[in-house]
């Protein structure tokens, strides 16, 4: 990063000292685990020895024992279900795992993924008007439902009762069905608030599962399916979640599930090595591709099938959409880089709102991301069609996306979502005055301090510090994710070793080698061809990075993931 603070993380070095001297470790190992709050002996074991003993009973969760006793009253009636999921990942994979883990233990039960363009988000009256003609009499819902007040109601007038799965953040009432199981409900006490969608169904498998006397490894065999809503919906790493994706990556590693397994194959990952970083990178956009450009239901045919000629097929389709994704990608990625660096205007706005007609809605949230990324602006993308138009919302951490939206709510025809990420659908006639009152509300909360994207460095090192047991250790801090970061580093005053290279394919990436004394390592830079000029000078340069292994060819290196240089004298 460009211009970016670089902020090493204030520490105890008392507590330091004491965590050092307690586990025989150097200092450079022990105040990464002071940073993380892993400062005696129980934390340290429950934190690199995840036990599936240490999940939280998932009756703590409101309304759960509602949801199980109407689960078994129609199992028991023999009844038809129907999982209704949501169209990304976190949607797919908790419907797949629902739905494999009811069809294990014998329950007459069919899914469906709405339409991004037809059913639009959330719960829908034509997947409720489905669950009818397939003769269901419940509805569970996966990954939304919270704020489906409408289409709650008439599914209640046709005769079809509604559990509500979720974690987003509810309204100020919560719809009246069944029962709605989420741990952001007010007025639940769950301990861990963190939960993806996937991860509250796989609460309630768990309940199921206990309530009946069945082994509650039948759900545990589907940790793998739950990981995967857990890397893409980058919910915190810690607590259940560190939990439930330690033992899903074993899962994944071991190639338990057909599908994941081929778009691992076919994105040449080794699948012995593979982290959670890498499944978010290479496997959840394939996922995803699946409900950007057509039907999001292809992609649970693919996580629940054993059939490897339909998985094959699948597994294609979805590459070559992803493929194309990442064209259509590019080209709005370029149109809106060209908006802002070609209107002077820009320069004195607090947050970015772009819109066109025929930007395709799949990918909005993608380039809406890229965008926050390059400028470190709230930026809104918004694709308009037949007048109306569809926005996806990213922030930075100093404002909260839902309070601007609220602040520009008379202009709305709808939103929701997080307060980093959001989405909102706009009259074409209101997005000019729309665009100026996002503005005035940004410039009300933001400073242009604000703007300046800030590095969070854990420890400074010397290269000779990289060895096995830190790399050891690094490997037992995985997975990594929010609340438990791949540490990052600061070297100092490095020579650069040799000629850098420039690669990739749209040759933005920069390959060198680093040497401080005698120790020296390979480096990598994606997209930072800007700092090319750096490497070259001949002068001295501080680097902040990741410690990495490489995986290529059947050979492992060492490997220094670079976030910034600057010179050491500036």
């Amino acid at each position: 990063m460009n211009n970016s603070n670089w902020h090493i993380e204030d520490f105890d070095l008392k507590l330091v000292k004491q965590i050092a001297e307690e586990f025989s470790l150097p200092q450079s190992i022990a105040k990464i685990m002071s940073l993380r709050g892993i400062i005696d002996r129980d934390i340290s074991s429950n934190f690199f020895y995840p036990n599936k003993q240490k999940l939280h009973n998932p009756y703590l969760l409101k309304d759960m024992d509602k949801a199980v006793d109407a689960l078994i009253k129609h199992i028991n009636e023999k009844k038809k279900i129907m999982i209704y999921g949501d169209y990304d990942v976190d949607g797919v994979s908790s419907t797949s795992m629902l739905y494999k883990f009811f069809k294990s233990i014998d329950l007459d039960v069919s899914y469906y993924i709405p339409h991004r363009d037809i059913d639009g988000y959330g719960l829908s009256n034509r997947g409720i008007d489905f669950a009818k003609s397939i003769g269901a009499s419940l509805i569970i819902t996966c990954d939304c439902g919270i704020n489906a007040f409408s289409q709650i109601e008439y599914a209640k007038n046709i005769e079809i009762n509604v559990i509500v799965t979720d974690h987003h953040k509810p309204e100020d009432s919560i719809p009246e069905c069944l029962a709605v199981v989420n741990p952001n409900r007010t007025d639940c006490s769950y301990p861990f608030k963190g939960l993806c969608g996937a991860g509250v169904a796989f609460k309630l498998a768990i309940a199921i599962a206990d309530k009946l006397s069945i082994d509650l490894e039948k759900v545990w065999k589907y940790a793998d399916l739950v990981t995967l809503g857990i890397a893409a919906d980058i919910v915190p790493m810690i607590d259940e979640n560190r939990i439930i994706s330690h033992f899903g990556l074993q899962q994944i590693r071991q190639g338990d599930n057909l599908g994941v397994r081929l778009l691992i194959e076919s994105s040449k990952i080794n699948i012995d090595k593979i982290g959670i970083g890498q499944i978010t990178f290479w496997v959840t956009p394939k996922i995803n591709a699946a409900g950007r450009l057509g039907d999001a239901a292809r992609a649970v045919k693919l996580l629940t099938t054993n059939n490897p000629i339909k998985a094959g097929e699948i597994s294609n389709d979805l590459n070559k959409e992803n493929e194309k994704r990442k064209l259509i990608t590019i080209n709005m990625e370029n149109e809106s880089l060209s908006m802002v660096d070609n209107n002077s205007d820009y320069d004195d706005k607090y947050g970015i709102v772009l819109y066109k007609e025929n930007w395709h809605a799949g990918v909005i949230g993608i380039v809406a991301s890229r965008i926050k990324e390059i400028y470190n602006k709230p930026t809104i993308i918004i694709g308009v069609d037949d007048s109306i138009g569809k926005g996806s919302c990213r922030s930075i951490p100093q404002l909260d996306m839902v309070q601007a939206l609220d602040y520009c709510s008379s202009m709305l025809d709808g939103y929701g979502g997080h307060p980093m990420a959001a989405g909102l659908t706009i009259d074409e006639k209101n997005l000019e005055k729309f665009s100026i009152l996002f503005d005035e509300y940004c410039k009300l909360n933001l400073t242009q301090d604000d703007f300046i994207p800030t590095i969070k460095i854990d420890s400074e090192i010397m290269l000779s510090d990289i060895n096995g047991r830190m790399i050891n250790f690094l490997k037992y801090l995985e997975p990594y994710g929010p609340k438990n970061p791949k540490p990052k580093f600061i070297s100092r005053e490095l020579k650069v070793d040799g000629i850098p290279k420039v690669i990739g394919k749209d040759q933005t990436t920069v390959k060198f080698k680093v040497k401080q004394n005698k120790s020296i390592y390979d480096a990598i830079g994606f997209r930072m061809i800007d700092d090319y000029e750096k490497l070259i000078s001949g002068k001295p340069i501080d680097i902040v990075y990741n410690i990495s292994e490489n995986h290529w060819n059947g050979k492992t290196s060492l490997q220094l993931d670079i976030k910034a240089i600057r010179y050491s004298y500036e």
